[in-house]
């Protein structure tokens, strides 16, 4: 395996890395050519972030990142350019979250256990509702992504 700290076998001493993998999901915005971008509200944690989870067993990132939008949105979703792994800690465990942006295809949000609401929101009004600033680096590298979806 590789000889990155974060990669499973390389044996944390925290324990073994968290991974999951999510998306930046984003639509071009009724009426216009501007784009919004898709938050989720996790009643569990009270915040507004990007649709992400926890891979299942031997699930590649970027199936799980479909797969997790689908569940926490609704909505299906192509896959675009990659964006930055975010590495942080949870309960003192290494977590990484493999992003993509998504450009949603079709769908419609209901209400689940996970997600009880959904905004889809211009960027700069994006950037104020996201609970983590990690979320809003991820918002950034979005943009500067934008031009290639």
């Amino acid at each position: 395996m590789s000889g990155d700290p974060h990669d499973p076998a390389h044996g944390d001493p925290r324990g073994p890395v968290i991974r999951a993998a999510g998306c930046v999901l984003w639509r071009r915005a009724p009426g216009g050519g501007s784009v919004e971008v898709c938050l989720v509200h996790r009643p569990k944690y009270g915040d507004f972030s990007f649709p992400k989870g926890k891979l299942k067993r031997d699930e590649e990132p970027l199936a799980a990142a479909v797969r997790e939008v689908l569940e926490e949105t609704g909505y299906h979703c192509a896959p675009g350019p990659r964006l930055p792994t975010a590495h942080y800690l949870v309960d003192g465990r290494p977590k990484e979250v493999a992003y993509w942006a998504a450009e949603a295809t079709g769908g419609s949000f209901t209400a689940n256990d996970e997600v009880d609401r959904i905004l889809w929101l211009a960027p700069e009004a994006a950037r104020t509702r996201l609970t983590q600033p990690r979320d809003v680096r991820q918002l950034t590298a979005f943009l500067d992504a934008l031009p290639r979806c």
